[in-house]
C-alpha cells in the first residue's frame, strides 16, 4: 500500500512540476519566434550592418576598390585612380563617398584606409552622423521581458520556498522508498515507477536551465548583423580582400599628404618637426650667404 501512495503521489509531484516547465518553454518559445520574425522582416543597410561591427571603412573601400575608383598595393597603400580623380563621378552611396573624399585630401601620396579611419576627423564624423541617422530609424526589436525588480524578488522568494518543498518531499519519499518493503509484483512495479518519478524530480534543474538556454534571445538584432557581410567584401576576391584588409588594419605607415583644415574651410599643409628643422637650416644658410664679408684691408 505504501509503494502505492508514494508511486502515486511522485507522479502528480513531477507532473505538476514539468508542467509548469512545459508552460515556460511554450511562452518562451512563441515569444522568440515572434522576435526573430520581425528582425528577420528588417531592411537592413549594408553600410549600417558593416558600421555596427565597425567595419564600414572596409567595405566602403572594397566598394571603391571594385568600382575603380581606388588601387591598393600589397602594402595596404591606397592610390587614386583616374576614375577616382573625376570630381564628377562621386560613388552613390554616402560611406565610400566620404571615404573617397578622404583619400582625395591626401592625394598623391599614398595613404591608408585604416589611418584614415582613425585620423581623419571629418571622414570619422561624417562615418558617426550616419551611424546615427540609421540606428534612429531602427524599431524597438525587443527581447524577451525581465520581471521587474519588486516581482523578481517574490518571484525569487516562491521559488525557494518551492525548492525547499521539492527537495524535503524528494528526501522524504526516497527514505519511504527505501524503507519499505515491497510485497508481490504489484508493490514492486509501484515502488519501480516512484523510482523513476524522483528520478525525473532530479533532474529538474537541469531542465530548466535547459528551457531557458534554448529560448534566449539577448540581442537578436546583433545576433543577424554579425552573421552578415558586406556585399562588396564577399564579391572581393581572395587577393583584393587581402589587401584590403590589410590597408584597414594599418594606422600609421600610409599617411598621405598631411592635410589640416582652416576655421574658414580652406586647406593647408601641416609640416611635421622635421619639416620645421629644415626649414630652419635652409633659412639659416641664406641669411649667412647674405651677410656681408670683412672689408678689404684700406
Amino acid at each position: 500500500m505504501l509503494q502505492l501512495i508514494l508511486a502515486v503521489s511522485v507522479f502528480i509531484v513531477a507532473v505538476a512540476v514539468y508542467a509548469g516547465i512545459g508552460l515556460r518553454w511554450c511562452w518562451r518559445a512563441r515569444r522568440r519566434r515572434g522576435i526573430l520574425g520581425r528582425v528577420a522582416a528588417l531592411e537592413l543597410d549594408p553600410y549600417h550592418v558593416a558600421a555596427k561591427k565597425y567595419r564600414e571603412t572596409e567595405a566602403a573601400a572594397a566598394e571603391l576598390l571594385l568600382g575603380g575608383y581606388l588601387d591598393i598595393d600589397g602594402e595596404g597603400a591606397a592610390h587614386l585612380t583616374g576614375a577616382g580623380r573625376d570630381i564628377g563621378r562621386p560613388p552613390a552611396r554616402p560611406l565610400p563617398a566620404a571615404l573617397l573624399e578622404a583619400v582625395r585630401r591626401h592625394d598623391p601620396e599614398p595613404v591608408s584606409v585604416g589611418w584614415i579611419d582613425r585620423s581623419d576627423v571629418e571622414y570619422r564624423e561624417r562615418c558617426i552622423a550616419y551611424r546615427r541617422e540609421r540606428d534612429a530609424l531602427l524599431p524597438v526589436i525587443g527581447r524577451i521581458p525581465r520581471t521587474p525588480v519588486g516581482e523578481r524578488r517574490l518571484s525569487a522568494c516562491c521559488g525557494c520556498v518551492g525548492v525547499v518543498l521539492l527537495v524535503s518531499f524528494w528526501i522524504l519519499a526516497a527514505e519511504l522508498l527505501v524503507l519499505g518493503r515491497p510485497e508481490g509484483l504489484r508493490e514492486w512495479a509501484c515502488a519501480a515507477a516512484a523510482a523513476a518519478g524522483l528520478t525525473a524530480l532530479w533532474f529538474v534543474g537541469r531542465a530548466n536551465r535547459a528551457v531557458g538556454a534554448r529560448t534566449a534571445c539577448e540581442d537578436p538584432l546583433g545576433d543577424r548583423i554579425r552573421a552578415e557581410t558586406h556585399p562588396a567584401l564577399t564579391a572581393l576576391d581572395e587577393r583584393q580582400r587581402s589587401y584590403v584588409l590589410t590597408s584597414a588594419a594599418d594606422d600609421g605607415r600610409w599617411t598621405g599628404v598631411d592635410v589640416s583644415t582652416h576655421e574658414d574651410g580652406d586647406a593647408y599643409e601641416c609640416w611635421s618637426d622635421d619639416d620645421w628643422a629644415d626649414a630652419y637650416h635652409y633659412r639659416a644658410a641664406d641669411h649667412e650667404d647674405d651677410e656681408p664679408g670683412p672689408a678689404p684691408p684700406g
